[in-house]
């Protein structure tokens, strides 16, 4: 597949020129134990308010129990294609504290650290995509998890693969030009 580079107004990091989500992932890809520290270890770095650090994953890997697990939650398209990846990941939020006190921030954290996440995997090679379609009540059973976690996004992880793997309308969208507002589209004051 050939690369799918944005066309930017201005300069920007060429890992997020060259970052974006496919959904078709390499069946042949096993990622080695270690090939994700780098980017959970930048998650790690991510700014969060009063450093509260309050994001969670569930990693798993194709071909495991919690693989299957959380495959069997994703909804509509995602679940067509999104088993071909290396892994799925659940991004969750720590809401509360241990004492029981509201974390505000948490799901804005989370994103931070997902988003940190996704360009040191780019910049490694992977590629991620993240989803909403997924059943969060589903997620949270199948994994015991307690009220404190919450359930925001499913993303895939892995190499890339080959449009041609995908049903259409998904091979449409995957070899479609990549698109953005504009930058006077998104600032509403700039004075």
């Amino acid at each position: 597949m050939s690369a799918k580079h944005a066309t930017t107004s201005t300069p920007i990091l060429s890992t997020l020129i060259e970052r974006w989500s496919p959904r078709a992932f390499d069946t042949d890809h096993a990622l080695p134990e270690n090939a994700l520290l780098g980017a959970f270890e930048a998650a790690r770095w991510s700014p969060s308010a009063s450093n509260t650090q309050p994001w969670r994953f569930i990693v798993a890997r194709r071909g495991s129990e919690s693989f299957r697990k959380i495959e069997a939650t994703l909804a509509g398209f995602n679940a067509q294609w999104a088993g071909s990846a290396s892994a799925l990941v659940v991004n969750l939020a720590a809401v509360e504290t241990a004492t029981g006190e509201p974390q505000r921030w948490a799901e804005y954290d989370l994103g931070q650290a997902v988003a940190h996440l996704s360009v040191q995997a780019h910049s490694e090679g992977l590629y991620v995509h993240q989803m909403g379609g997924f059943d969060g009540a589903q997620i949270k059973e199948s994994f015991g998890l307690g009220k404190d976690l919450l359930p925001v996004s499913v993303m895939t992880i892995g190499k890339l693969g080959v449009p041609e793997q995908l049903a259409e309308p998904l091979k449409e969208r995957e070899l479609a030009p990549r698109s953005r507002l504009s930058v006077d589209e998104l600032i509403l004051v700039n004075d």
